[in-house]
């Protein structure tokens, strides 16, 4: 009888032990997949596989944003910026230009943190702060916010809730911050496009025109394949939008 009891209860604890783990690796997914909709509504893309939005987080840049801007100028394209609060501060002329060109840009964070592992005070510090930062450079109310990394859970959805903000996340990520060149950037975009349009959806490209760790990055890989991505879309027919098309 005893052993019987001992059989149940190692077999219960590996039951639990079991439980915990699959609980974990739900939670995980849910945190730092950019496709899920555990926590709350997170926009991702519409329907369309012909539709594509580019967009760009870490900003504004001195470094590049102004180049960035030139080029979608010339390709009569309109994209989505994502920028860094503490950064719009020491750059509001550069958010300035961006939204005069007819960009859409949301809310980075004030410091780009991982939002998962923070209270939830700092979570709404972190957008708030990087509201009215955007909000003092642009003069416009700002509806969007991506967060860092992705990483979010539900107290992230609570504070973008409070202060009206839609989260978007993405499904073509090019990896730009790492130094790969620009051939292997645009082979993870095409990636990205293709399992898009597979599941017939449009195409959220992440991209960076800044880096977290910074002013003055170097992101002339990006604005390579930028050029390279508007030259086939407008070969393809591929319709570039902001991400507000997909709300």
């Amino acid at each position: 009888m005893i052993a019987v009891n001992v059989r149940d209860e190692f077999a219960f604890g590996i039951a639990a032990v079991a439980a915990v783990a699959t609980v974990g690796c739900t939670l995980t997914y849910a945190a730092l997949s950019p496709g899920s909709q555990l926590f709350g509504p997170t926009i991702i893309a519409g329907n369309d596989p012909n539709e594509v939005a580019l967009t760009y987080d870490d900003g504004p840049n001195d470094a590049a944003t102004d180049e960035l801007l030139d080029i979608l100028a010339r390709h009569n394209t309109r994209a989505t910026f994502f920028m860094i609060g503490s950064f719009v501060r020491q750059q509001p002329e550069i958010a300035r230009r961006v939204y005069a060109a007819g960009h859409l840009i949301g809310n980075h964070t004030q410091t780009h943190p991982w939002l998962s592992f923070q209270s939830a005070r700092v979570i709404r510090e972190e957008l708030r702060t990087c509201n009215q930062a955007l909000e003092d450079a642009i003069g416009a109310p700002v509806l969007y916010f991506r967060p860092p990394h992705g990483a979010r859970r539900s107290a992230v959805f609570r504070a973008a809730s409070e202060l009206g903000l839609k989260l978007v996340q993405w499904n073509a990520m090019g990896h730009d911050w790492e130094p790969i060149g620009p051939e292997k950037i645009l082979a993870n975009v095409e990636k990205g496009r293709h399992s898009a349009q597979r599941r017939h959806a449009g195409t959220n490209i992440l991209l960076h025109d800044g880096s977290h760790r910074g002013m003055g990055a170097n992101r002339n890989d990006t604005l390579k394949v930028t050029e390279q991505l508007l030259e086939r879309f407008a070969r393809d027919g591929v319709r570039t939008i902001t991400v507000d098309a997909w709300s």
